[in-house]
């Protein structure tokens, strides 16, 4: 009995022995595959930090001019994937992204694709919003505006942060903006207040990269 015990252990160190000898390549790449992988992920993430890049998230914000003064709030942050909910759109846009330029902020999106994006972006700030929606089909009073969306990347200026970025600004306000710079919370807003006077003679022009909304308080 005990010899037999023996065999049998010896038999299962051989079988592990030569699953080992047959194998160990293939767990030589995995696990090199799987340290290269954290390396170019954590090389991603430093260079991205560098440069203060943040092309992966989606900055929504709102743009005013109050009392002379331009002034921006963050409506919402997040990832594009989060937004965009497909894999093909987040490229699109990252690609429209880097095709963006000092003198050019708007992201150049694909004609066959650019309602479908900017109208997943406007259902993310719908969202936000819903309850003036609510009270106004429940006859409440509310007070509704007309918005203008459009996506870019700006560039120029001393920008501490890039990112893409859904520029929302009440419609009447983009149409009647001031000629010279209002006054600024930040002396780098100034590249803000370009990007909207940009935006005004776009959409003059071509609305084909934007999207209008109303949104009821």
């Amino acid at each position: 009995m005990i010899a037999f015990f023996e065999f049998s252990v010896e038999q299962t160190v051989q079988q592990i022995v030569n699953f080992v000898r047959s194998h160990w390549v293939a767990w030589l790449w995995t696990a090199g595959l799987m340290l290269g992988t954290w390396f170019l992920a954590n090389w991603r993430a430093r260079t991205q930090w560098a440069k203060k890049e943040f092309l992966g998230r989606l900055n929504i914000s709102l743009n005013m001019i109050r009392d002379g003064k331009l002034m921006i709030r963050t409506i919402v942050e997040k990832s594009l994937e989060d937004v965009l909910l497909n894999a093909v759109a987040v490229q699109t846009v990252s690609e429209a992204a880097k095709k963006t330029t000092e003198d050019n902020p708007l992201l150049p999106l694909p004609n066959n694709d650019a309602w479908y994006i900017l109208n997943s972006v406007l259902n993310e700030v719908a969202e936000k919003f819903s309850g003036g929606e609510l009270r106004r089909d429940a006859g409440l009073p509310v007070t509704t505006e007309r918005y203008v969306l459009c996506l870019t990347r700006e560039r120029a200026g001393d920008m501490k942060t890039q990112k893409i970025r859904a520029m929302l600004v009440n419609k009447t306000t983009l149409l009647a903006l001031p000629d010279q710079t209002p006054q600024l919370e930040s002396p780098n807003h100034a590249t803000r207040f370009r990007t909207l006077q940009f935006m005004a003679t776009t959409y003059k022009k071509d609305q084909s990269q934007f999207m209008e909304m109303e949104i009821s308080l």
